[in-house]
């Protein structure tokens, strides 16, 4: 079996970035562990025993780091939040603060609406369609 376990998201402050995913998206923290360099191995994930890719909280290190933080993407979105609630989900995170960039839209292949996290990576909410 073949996978991909964590992606790496990089972020300005490891305890701002797991405060917003933590509170605003309701992710879970799986690791916060000191690195040997003074750095952290800081791990979220949506839910306790999901299937798909984790985030990897990794802090900017130098100039050419600090550039990316918020346009890993170069503008599209890049990372997808599956749920099997989108108005349960939306509602949630519109009044934890999330900025949502557009109205909900009923696709054919689910509801969707493009949020940005706490940096302007850009994020789909999206409820697959059955």
């Amino acid at each position: 079996m073949r996978r991909v376990p964590l992606v790496t998201l990089v972020v300005d402050d490891y305890d701002e970035a797991i405060r917003f995913y933590t509170g605003a998206l309701g992710f879970r923290l799986a690791e916060d562990s000191p690195r040997p360099d003074g750095g952290r191995w800081v791990v979220v994930e949506p839910d306790a025993g999901h299937t798909g890719a984790a985030l990897l909280l990794a802090r900017a290190k130098g100039e050419s780091q600090r550039a990316r933080v918020g346009d890993q993407t170069g503008g599209r979105v890049g990372f997808f939040l599956h749920t099997d609630d989108f108005a349960r989900d939306h509602a949630r995170m519109t009044a934890a603060g999330v900025t949502f960039l557009e109205e909900p839209r009923h696709e054919p292949y689910g509801s969707v609406a493009v949020f940005q996290d706490l940096y302007g990576n850009r994020w789909d909410l999206l409820q697959p369609a059955v």
